[in-house]
């Protein structure tokens, strides 16, 4: 992974809707590069999907959770 793959990765996480030729033009590549790298980067795993996310106080969603968690030891690494 290089320095525009990072670029990629940043920008599709700002904007999952972001238009491959927006992409491209924000990362100084052409079209095509930039569409191989990103189909790369979804094979490889990196990029895992991409969601939409909502704004649950427009939806009118409210959630309250209460979480109780038990652990078996209670280390750093846990």
């Amino acid at each position: 992974m290089d320095k525009i793959d990072r670029r990629i990765l940043a920008e599709l996480q700002s904007d999952g809707n972001i238009t491959n030729l927006e992409l491209a033009d924000k990362v100084g590549l052409s079209p095509s590069p930039c569409a191989r790298r990103v189909k790369q980067l979804e094979e490889s795993g990196v990029i895992g999907r991409t969601v939409t996310l909502l704004n649950p106080a427009k939806l009118n969603l409210k959630l309250t959770a209460i979480i109780h968690i038990n652990m078996d030891r209670h280390t750093p690494e846990r």
